[in-house]
């Protein structure tokens, strides 16, 4: 059975930071794409990275840029997603989601609709 599971979502001053998790169980990482998306109340759900299993690749979102990365561990099927100088722009809650390596994989990570797995959501809060 396929699925994800989040973790490491909390509370943290501005500027501050903090590392989620996403445990993928059923999947084979080499086979998917896992990507993060976050969505903050009235807002639409964003893309804001994604690993590419088949390559190794990832990609991020201008937003967070120089500010997230991302971290694998494919003894574990870990996908983490580590977050620098969080400021108020980036409180949401935070999914990781997962699809079958796709021909546009590189163009479209960031459609959220495209994905087929979801996991359930970790809250990141930041206070000023």
């Amino acid at each position: 059975q396929m699925r994800l599971v989040e973790s490491g979502g909390g509370l943290v001053q501005s500027g501050g930071s903090l590392r989620l998790r996403c445990a993928a169980s059923g999947f084979i990482l080499d086979y998917y794409s896992i990507a993060w998306f976050r969505q903050a109340p009235g807002k639409e759900r964003e893309g804001v990275s994604v690993f590419n299993g088949n390559d190794g690749s990832s990609y991020y979102a201008d937003s967070v840029k120089g500010r997230f990365s991302m971290s694998t561990d494919n003894v574990k099927n870990t996908v983490d997603l580590i977050m620098l100088r969080l400021n108020p722009e980036d409180p949401a809650v935070y999914y990781c989601a997962a699809k079958r390596i796709s021909p546009a994989y590189r163009s479209s990570w960031y459609i959220d609709y495209e994905y087929d797995y979801w996991g359930q959501g970790t809250q990141v809060t930041v206070s000023s």
